[in-house]
C-alpha cells in the first residue's frame, strides 16, 4: 500500500467516480477524498490556504491564482466542460431585444468577475455577438476566490443587502450571467441558447472547459513522476465512464450525461479529452479572453500553466 495520501477535493461525477469507489487506484499514492459542498467553497480554501494537496478548481480561478504566485500547478485534467450561452439572462422588461442592447447598461455576474461561467459567456457576448464588453458596468454579487486580484474600473459590487435575482427579477438590472432568477419576465437573451452552443461546437469547435484538477507546488517538487500519475489515474477513470457512455450503460443519467453523449454524437471523439493536445482551442480562447477582461495582465502559453512532465500525455 502506497505510503503518500493526498488530501483531494473532487465532487463526484461519471468521469472520477471509478477514483470514488476506487474501482481505479494510482500508481504511487492514495486518494483521501474530501467532500466539501458547494463545491466553490474548495476553490477559495485552496486558493486562499492550500488546504488540500489535490483539489478540482475552476480554470478562471486557476489562471488568476497563477498570475498573483499561488503555490499550486494545474494538470491538464479537464472535469468539467459547459456551453454558456444560456447563462447570459434578462428582464423582458427592460427594453433589451438583443445581445448589443446590452452596451452602456449595468449587468449582474453572479459571485466574483474571474467566474469562469462569466468569462466564457462575456467571450460569447464579445466574440460571437459583437458586443463591447467596455461599456458595460458589471455588478458582482460576491468577491473573488483570489482576494488580490482587483477588477477593471467598470466591475463594481452589487448594493448591500440586495440579491442579484431580485434585481433581474424587478428589472433594476436589465440582464445577468450565471443567475438563476424565479421570474416569468426573466429568459435567456439569446434564442435557443442550447442549440446555439451546439452550433458553436460544430461551426468552430467551441467547448468551453470550466473546471480542472490543481496540486500544491510542493508534492509536484518532492515527487517526480506525482502528476503525470495522478493525471493518469483521473485518465483511466474517465475511460471507464466513456465507455460505458459510449455503450448506453450509465443509470440515471443526468443533463450532463446527456450532453457529453450529445458531443459524442457530433464530434464522434471523446467528449472529455483530457491533455493539451486535443484541448489546446480551448484553452487558448480562455486565455485570450481573460486577457480582453483584464483578469491577467499579460500573455500566458498553454504549456506554462501545466508541468513539463504532463505536457505530452492525452487521456
Amino acid at each position: 500500500m502506497p505510503e503518500l495520501k493526498l488530501k483531494t477535493v473532487t465532487r463526484t461525477q461519471g468521469n472520477n467516480k471509478a477514483l470514488k469507489d476506487r474501482t481505479v487506484r494510482p500508481r504511487t499514492f492514495e486518494f483521501e477524498f474530501v467532500e466539501v459542498d458547494p463545491l466553490i467553497d474548495a476553490f477559495r480554501r485552496m486558493v486562499r490556504g492550500l488546504e488540500f494537496d489535490v483539489s478540482e478548481m475552476a480554470l478562471t480561478t486557476y489562471i488568476t491564482a497563477r498570475a498573483h504566485g499561488k503555490r499550486l500547478t494545474g494538470l491538464p485534467i479537464f472535469l468539467v466542460r459547459a456551453f454558456h450561452h444560456g447563462a447570459i439572462v434578462y428582464n423582458t422588461k427592460s427594453g433589451i431585444k438583443s445581445p448589443k442592447d446590452l452596451e452602456g447598461r449595468k449587468v449582474g455576474v453572479n459571485r466574483g468577475y474571474t467566474v469562469t461561467t462569466g468569462v466564457w459567456a462575456r467571450g460569447v457576448l464579445q466574440h460571437q455577438y459583437r458586443v463591447d464588453l467596455n461599456t458595460i458596468t458589471w455588478v458582482l454579487s460576491g468577491d473573488e476566490h483570489v482576494a488580490e486580484y482587483r477588477p477593471p474600473s467598470n466591475v463594481v459590487p452589487i448594493e448591500k443587502g440586495k440579491k442579484m435575482a431580485d434585481l433581474v427579477a424587478s428589472g433594476e438590472l436589465p440582464a445577468a450571467i450565471g443567475v438563476e432568477v424565479e421570474s416569468p419576465d426573466v429568459k435567456p437573451l439569446i434564442i435557443n441558447a442550447a442549440e446555439a452552443g451546439i452550433e458553436a461546437l460544430r461551426s468552430r469547435g467551441h467547448y468551453p472547459i470550466n473546471h480542472l484538477m490543481v496540486v500544491k507546488h510542493e508534492l509536484l517538487d518532492a515527487h517526480a513522476d506525482l502528476a503525470p500519475d495522478i493525471f493518469n489515474a483521473f485518465a483511466e477513470a474517465k475511460r471507464n465512464y466513456v465507455r460505458r457512455l459510449q455503450a448506453g450503460q450509465i443509470e440515471n443519467p443526468t443533463r450532463v450525461d446527456a450532453l457529453h453523449r450529445q458531443v459524442l454524437e457530433i464530434t464522434g471523439r471523446d467528449p472529455l479529452p483530457y491533455g493539451i493536445a486535443p484541448n489546446r482551442q480551448a484553452l487558448e480562447e480562455l486565455i485570450q479572453y481573460a486577457l480582453e477582461q483584464r483578469i491577467i495582465a499579460g500573455p500566458v502559453t498553454v504549456e506554462e500553466l501545466f508541468p513539463p512532465n504532463t505536457h505530452g500525455l492525452v487521456g
